[in-house]
């Protein structure tokens, strides 16, 4: 993290001039549906910013506004550019664009929010198919944050797309000599920098994810009856890693308003074990002695770190080229864990009583952690269909202690009776699509993802089946007669 260079600024004063433009072009008849849409929300947003658009797909670049475009607010408090990056594959193996969608794209702030965080993004396509995808966002995301993954590949089949930010700005930067405060998280355990998240500010409990995707619903809702003059006839729940959770909270607690979900590398949160507070101290504990042993995967850190649940590491080359765990360690380990627990378990002094040592078990009788991770937690009880999709070699969301974690506690909410979930996994998948093009031996998980998004079209309103639990093999795709049924055999896969 660098402040922005003059050139770097340069390039955002001209992408922030073409939005002004695509914002001021609109004729009349054109303002006319904006101010009838603003209208229609009266005072329920604030901050209200919306135009005509000739193409609400990202090859246009007033869709998606860059990075620290927001007046008033510090850099990386909301990076929208950069987030759609994050959960999306490097340019040119993510979704196809194969047309313009011409349409209405409106960005505003939810106005009944007290922290004046919590942000709604509406796009509104003119051959609306009738129907409505809400967007999760994963980390601490803007709304822009699946407008690669998801948005471009739902507008151009007609659906109305909404998303939301969880009601929470993303971080800003406070150090870079090593001096963080109290509330601040360094980047790794090598860097001098700090950020301080804005969900660790009072009145940002992680409750507050389910209530503004459900919110996210309501709201778009609205628009729709106010734009076309009917409500959706389907409303679909997308979302990766924490938008993921939102997802499965969504189709867990309110089925009036949506009417089937995919979840893709969804965070697990419960407050018996495990859960990101147990996984994640093991890793930064042990990578140090993992590394200062050559990588051997012989190693006691190895497997310490194996033990934990994490997928087996890759490496790319020599010793001293990155490999798999050291990547995510560098990008998500630490950081990762800091903010989840100054959240979760304020008291415990993080870089003094230790990141590595954390033990959860034990401070569950000297702290209220255990009651914070059960204000938020995925309960298994779905309501609609769900489907969850991730990957075998996730080494942020380790995939038994996630994605089958919840798998597990669907089946035993619904003892027995048959629910409308899949678990589909994808072999050699990880959380991040980007490291695919350091990793080769890794697999993408948005063209699955994408693909059971339309099954879930088809079953909730076809009543077509949902093909089996299975393990996607690479280079395959989800079969209705796959050849590996339930769980992959093997994390890693030649």
């Amino acid at each position: 993290m660098t402040h922005h260079s003059t050139t770097q600024r340069a390039i955002l004063a001209a992408r922030a001039a073409l939005i002004v433009a695509a914002l001021t072009s609109a004729g009349p008849a054109h303002a006319s549906r904006c101010s009838d849409l603003s209208q229609a929300f009266g005072s329920q947003l604030a901050d209200v910013q919306c135009f005509e658009s000739t193409d609400l797909t990202t090859n246009n670049p007033a869709t998606t506004p860059p990075d620290n475009s927001l007046p008033g607010l510090p850099p990386f408090a909301f990076t929208p550019q950069t987030d759609r990056s994050k959960i999306a594959p490097v340019a040119g193996q993510g979704t196809p664009i194969t047309k313009a969608v011409p349409g209405v794209q409106l960005n505003a702030r939810i106005a009944s929010d007290p922290t004046g965080e919590a942000r709604f993004l509406l796009r509104l396509p003119d051959n609306w198919n009738g129907r409505l995808v809400v967007a999760g966002a994963s980390g601490t995301r803007s709304e822009f944050n699946g407008d690669f993954a998801w948005s471009d590949y739902v507008v151009q089949e007609g659906y109305a797309y909404a998303s939301q930010n969880k009601g929470v700005l993303n971080l800003t930067l406070t150090s870079v000599t090593g001096a963080g405060g109290p509330q601040d998280c360094r980047l790794n355990p090598a860097s001098p920098v700090y950020v301080h998240f804005y969900d660790n500010d009072p009145g940002q409990q992680f409750t507050r994810w389910r209530q503004y995707m459900i919110a996210a619903a309501k709201l778009a809702r609205s628009g729709l009856a106010a734009h076309y003059g009917r409500g959706p006839r389907y409303t679909y729940a997308v979302g990766t890693s924490n938008g993921g959770y939102q997802v499965r909270r969504a189709v867990e607690t309110a089925p009036d308003l949506f009417d089937g979900g995919v979840d893709w590398e969804g965070t697990y949160v419960d407050h018996n074990a495990p859960n990101l507070l147990t996984d994640l101290p093991a890793g930064v504990l042990n990578l140090p002695d993992y590394i200062s042993s050559g990588y051997s995967p012989n190693s006691t850190a190895a497997k310490n770190i194996l033990a934990a649940g994490y997928p087996p590491d890759l490496i790319t080359g020599p010793a001293a080229a990155p490999s798999l765990w050291s990547t995510y360690a560098a990008d998500f380990w630490e950081v990762t864990f800091c903010q989840w627990q100054k959240r979760l378990d304020p008291s415990y002094n993080t870089y003094v009583d230790g990141t590595g040592t954390y033990n959860y078990i034990a401070r569950l009788s000297v702290s209220d952690v255990s009651d914070q991770l059960s204000d938020f937690a995925t309960t298994g009880r779905i309501q609609r269909p769900l489907i969850t999709i991730a990957g075998t070699m996730d080494s942020l969301l380790p995939i038994d202690h996630h994605a089958r974690a919840y798998a597990r506690k669907v089946h035993a909410a619904h003892e027995g009776e048959h629910a409308a979930y899949r678990l589909y996994e994808v072999q050699n998948g990880n959380h991040i699509e980007a490291y695919k093009a350091m990793f080769a031996q890794l697999e993408l998980i948005e063209p699955h993802a994408q693909r059971a998004f339309d099954l879930l079209v088809q079953h909730v309103e076809a009543g077509s089946a949902l093909p089996p639990d299975q393990c996607i093999p690479r280079g395959g795709e989800i079969a209705d007669a796959p050849a590996q049924p339930g769980h992959c055999q093997a994390l890693q896969a030649p």
